[in-house]
Parts: structure tokens; sequence; C-alpha cells
């Protein structure tokens, strides 16, 4: 994997509607953009939770990828409970405040991207996300 374009393409055959049989999870992708893919990720507890996959141009020269997920607004958290449950439960993603969301987020070169390297973390965010938001925050509105 080395440009957007090709991990773009692997998304969209992978994730247009995809069923992870072992775990009963689905991914579908629900927006699909130039520079940005959201994938929407199902659990069968009836939970899902939404995926930001995006381009990102470092010093305007070098691909990166972006894993992202919004898990609630950090008006409405204590982030150093939230900051110290990340710690126990993640080792792939940090958190960080945009705008007024709390989100988790993974980067990786696009250059030398191996496909694991991207899939693993992808899982991960998906995961983490949807359990620090249904402890945090209840509702599953992300």
């Amino acid at each position: 994997m080395a440009t957007w374009e090709d991990l773009a393409a692997f998304v969209r055959a992978e994730y247009a509607v995809a069923e992870d049989l072992d775990t009963e999870t689905e991914y579908r992708i629900i927006e699909d953009g130039d520079d940005e893919i959201r994938v929407l990720v199902e659990y069968e507890d009836d939970r899902s939770q939404i995926v930001i996959i995006c381009r990102e141009r470092l010093d305007g020269r070098e691909d990166w990828v972006q894993v992202v997920s919004v898990i609630g607004r950090a008006a409405d958290v204590d982030l150093q409970k939230l900051l110290w449950e990340l710690g126990q439960v993640s080792v792939v993603c940090g958190a960080v405040i945009v705008g007024d969301h709390v989100l988790l987020r993974h980067s990786v070169p696009l250059l030398n991207l191996d496909i694991n390297e991207f899939t693993d973390p992808l899982n991960f965010i998906a995961e983490t996300a949807d359990h620090l938001e249904e402890m945090f925050f209840r509702d599953d509105d992300h």
C-alpha cells in the first residue's frame, strides 16, 4: 500500500458491506469522498460506531492516513477518568479534543503501509470508541 488511492480502493472493496463472522460485526461505508471515507461499524449488541478514514498531508508532501472516531462532547465527561480508562484498554489510539468533541485518533504514514497496520487499528479504534462512549456517555450517538 503506497498511496491514498490504493488504500481508498481497498476500503471500498473491503468495507462496502462486510461482515466479520467471528465477531458478528458488520462494516458498511456510509460516506465516500475524495479524501475521506466514513464506515459504520455495527455490533451484535445493536450498538454502532462511525469511523472516519481520512487522508492527511504532512508538511504538504507526505501522505498519511488518519483513523478517527468521535465518542462525545468534551464538556459532558470527566476527561481525567476517560483518559485513565483509555490507558487501561488500548495501546493503539490517542484521545484528542477537536472543536467540542472528544475523538480517538490513530495516524500512520501511507508509504510502505502494511495492510494490518491499517485494519487492526481501525478495529481497535471502533471497539475502544464504542466502549468509552457507552461507559462515559451512555448514548450511542456517534
